[in-house]
């Protein structure tokens, strides 16, 4: 992701858990949908605690970050 997509995701991955605090598949549908609004469709997200994944994601379309320690968030746009 160039810098300014990367921050535009870490900020709505961050406001979707905030306001979706134990729901993680609202919060993920939150970004999912929003990400296919901005930058096109086929955007997948994954949240979660204790995942692993294998995936084919476009070049440069990727984000993995851990959210308040132990919670790992994946938004990937398909290939």
């Amino acid at each position: 992701m160039n810098e300014e997509m990367r921050t535009e995701a870490v900020d709505l991955v961050v406001t979707a858990i905030e306001r979706h605090q134990g729901n993680y598949e609202a919060a993920a549908k939150i970004v999912k949908e929003t990400m296919d609004k901005k930058a096109g469709t086929t955007w997948h997200v994954v949240i979660g605690e204790g995942f692993g994944y294998e995936i084919t994601h476009e070049v440069k379309n990727l984000l993995f970050m851990y959210f308040g320690g132990n919670l790992g968030v994946l938004v990937y746009k398909q290939a």
